[in-house]
């Protein structure tokens, strides 16, 4: 008679050792983990964020501004057509399975802009607003999201400062809107200043990049020493001195960079949106010329907005070139373009939380209901939904949503609400 598998050792089942085991469900945890900068928005924050996009978009549309959605992805080719190198390293690149051309996920939607202009702007003024996803290969800064949702405005065809006072007033308003704006400081800069200068100054491109290095890093002592041997050096160290104020910048420039138009002309857009910002919005502003971080891609105005001294901004704004279109035959300067932009998900900590009444049907009342009652059940959770509240019918006795408040009951024939 053979032996039974009880006592055959062959068949006994392997003993795991507690290394073994704990590998084993390291290895399962590790299937819910998500890449670093990447985040689930859940709940109360999704609520929010979804809220925040229709309100922010619709004060957008009211100023006359025109919703894009362009897609997530496109052929590279126009994708980062003229784009600096910092947005292509952004840029996750796959191959089109239909093609074999090489695409990109976008990173950033403002360059799509560019291209919708190109194609339905004319060459009047356009404006146009967006909000949608990007995906960065690269969070921004510490602890930055790597899939910000990105909101914003651009308006194409003006030359003037007057687009770039329109839109810090609808920016303004924006966070107006949210109660944001005693929190909310902008800095501007103007990247034309140093432009002119370099040319004047006629510098190389490595002194052009190691003297934005040295501003990018505050480094005072260095930027002194590298100074003293460069043309209209003393203009350059000035710059990362200018304080916060127009009027120091002038008084410490040589003359020079005094007596030239285009530096006039800059510091004098700088001091009416300062006056702007101040006189209509009562808002905080410093001024900092050595900004450059979008020296490749800005053309003259850039600002930043932080809240509530964050070191990150919460919204990028400026002035840049956009793409000629086929109504530009004539005229051969670029199409003059300024917008901004933010991450929605940042405001998620900043605008306060969602209240909505949570309801739930009672479990037994529901189920021994006649045809009448679930009649008039159907049109009091309808009506309560189009208030606003949310209503979950359960499915067992057990089925109650988390943080309800109030309960939906049947008493002498009618359905009325008790709060939990």
């Amino acid at each position: 008679m053979p032996a039974s598998s009880d006592s055959d050792p062959s068949n006994a089942l392997p003993t795991l050792s507690s290394t073994h085991l704990s590998h084993l469900a390291s290895e399962t945890a590790n299937h819910w983990l998500l890449p670093d900068g990447v985040v689930d928005v859940l709940f109360n924050d999704a609520q929010k964020q979804e809220m925040l996009r229709h309100q922010l978009t619709q004060q957008l549309i009211t100023h006359g501004y025109q919703l894009v959605c362009p897609p997530m992805i496109e052929y590279t080719e126009s994708l980062l057509k003229d784009a600096s190198e910092d947005l292509k390293r952004q840029t996750f690149k796959i191959i089109d399975q239909l093609t074999g051309r090489l695409m990109g996920v976008r990173a950033d939607i403002t360059p799509q802009i560019l291209r919708i202009d190109a194609h339905h702007g004319g060459s009047g003024i356009a404006r146009y607003c967006y909000a949608g996803d990007v995906i960065h290969t690269l969070p921004s800064g510490l602890f930055g999201s790597r899939t910000p949702l990105q909101l914003g405005a651009e308006i194409f065809g003006c030359h003037v400062i007057d687009a770039d006072i329109e839109l810090i007033d609808v920016l303004m308003t924006m966070v107006t809107t949210l109660k944001m704006s005693a929190n909310l400081h902008i800095d501007l800069g103007h990247v034309a200043i140093f432009k002119r200068l370099s040319e004047l100054a006629t510098l190389s491109d490595k002194d052009t990049e190691e003297l934005m290095h040295l501003y990018a890093n505050k480094n005072l002592p260095e930027l002194k020493r590298i100074c003293q041997d460069l043309p209209m050096g003393t203009d350059f160290y000035a710059l990362a001195r200018n304080g916060h104020d127009t009027e120091q910048l002038l008084a410490k420039l040589s003359n020079a960079a005094k007596q030239d138009t285009q530096i006039a002309e800059a510091i004098n857009e700088l001091q009416l949106l300062t006056n702007h910002l101040q006189d209509k919005w009562q808002c905080d502003v410093s001024i900092d010329i050595t900004e450059l971080s979008g020296y490749h891609y800005h053309t003259g105005i850039v600002f930043n907005g932080y809240i509530n001294s964050e070191t990150q901004p919460l919204v990028r704004g400026g002035r840049f070139d956009g793409m000629q279109s086929g109504s530009q035959i004539l005229d051969e300067r670029p199409r003059a373009a300024t917008g901004f932009s933010m991450d929605v998900s940042r405001l998620l900590s900043h605008v306060e939380t969602v209240t909505t009444t949570v309801i739930v049907v009672d479990y037994a009342a529901k189920n021994h209901a006649n045809e009448t009652q679930r009649q008039a059940l159907q049109q009091k959770t309808a009506q309560l939904r189009q208030q606003g509240n949310r209503v979950t019918l359960p499915l067992d006795e057990q089925d109650s949503p988390q943080g309800a408040t109030h309960r939906l009951i049947l008493n002498d024939n009618e359905w009325q609400l008790i709060t939990i």
